[in-house]
């Protein structure tokens, strides 16, 4: 186990990330960026951002993985540190984020209908991405029971 500064903070980023609290909350952040599109509040729009940004180390490292939202954070860094392709599956990623980008040009053309459907449509892909994700690692993806440095991290 690398035990570099870098690596254990990335292992911290990624270990506060998977608080339940972290994922569940960033669930209003495209609904809370569209609305300050449309409605040209920048300032909304920065803190949101910011939120975003700074999200997922806001909350304490889960006690464990027991919460759906914390395997949803658990899969998701597995999938990127395992450089895998995903096939088909893909598709829902490549879905939710063009539907992001069209549910942003609704918005700023002040299309709430548009804006509304579209957002609405990419958080159900996101949601149907990170599920497929959680299914397909579910047997793969690990826990780190010790503070981050310590001995290897038990399998969930």
């Amino acid at each position: 186990m690398d035990d570099s500064t870098r690596a254990r903070a990335w292992r911290a980023f990624w270990e506060r990330h998977a608080n339940p609290w972290s994922g569940w909350s960033r669930t209003v952040t495209l609904p809370a960026l569209l609305y300050a599109v449309y409605h040209r509040r920048w300032r909304l729009l920065a803190a949101t951002v910011a939120f975003a940004v700074f999200n997922p180390i806001l909350f304490p490292k889960p006690d464990d993985a027991d919460a759906w939202m914390t395997k949803v954070v658990l899969a998701e860094r597995y999938w990127r540190e395992s450089g895998d392709r995903l096939g088909v599956l893909q598709l829902l990623n490549v879905g939710n984020g063009l539907t992001t980008l069209y549910a942003f040009h609704a918005a700023y053309r002040r299309d709430v209908g548009g804006a509304t459907v579209a957002g609405a449509l990419a958080m159900t892909l996101k949601f149907a991405f990170v599920a497929a994700l959680v299914r397909r690692y579910e047997g793969e993806i690990e826990w780190p029971t010790d503070p981050p440095g310590s001995s290897d991290p038990v399998e969930v």
